[in-house]
């Protein structure tokens, strides 16, 4: 199996949200602010300077990966999901070395995130490329309770 990481395209919409709808309704966390920007990543996360990519393996969309501009320097990773099929396979390191390449080429000097207690391998993943814990704070979600940050 290859994977690509490509660049979000509006054809991929369908894709994109079923992939995170997919783990989100599993463990019982989706929200309003999730379905806000699942329904319209372009106006929530692309034209306020984010950027979203999506993995590709056998011919279809596997995965999904974004950086949310909170301000100057400092982005959000979002909407980071590996349908459960292709878990196990590398796919979400693939799709976080590509937010934090983006970020260290646009010159970021930090990278937040929010997840949930439940999310134990996805925690896992961050804390190998560096996030650590901080106090959850401006939390979107109600269900965020673990916030990460990455100095860059």
């Amino acid at each position: 199996m290859s994977t690509i990481i490509i660049q979000y395209q509006p054809e991929h919409h369908a894709s994109f949200k079923q992939l995170n709808l997919e783990w989100l309704d599993h463990y019982n966390l989706t929200e309003s602010h999730d379905l806000m920007i699942l329904d319209d990543p372009e106006g929530t996360i692309l034209n306020k300077g984010g950027y979203i990519w999506m993995a590709e393996a056998d011919g279809r969309l596997v995965g999904s990966a974004g950086l949310m501009k909170e301000h100057e320097g400092v982005y959000e990773v979002v909407k980071m999901a590996v349908t459960s099929d292709y878990r196990g396979k590398g796919i979400s390191r693939l799709l976080i070395e590509k937010c934090l390449d983006k970020a260290r080429e646009m010159g970021a000097k930090k990278l937040t995130l929010f997840s949930n207690h439940q999310l134990q391998t996805a925690i896992g993943l961050y804390e190998k490329y560096g996030f650590r814990d901080v106090p959850v704070t401006d939390s979107p979600m109600e269900t965020a309770d673990v916030k990460m940050e990455l100095i860059l």
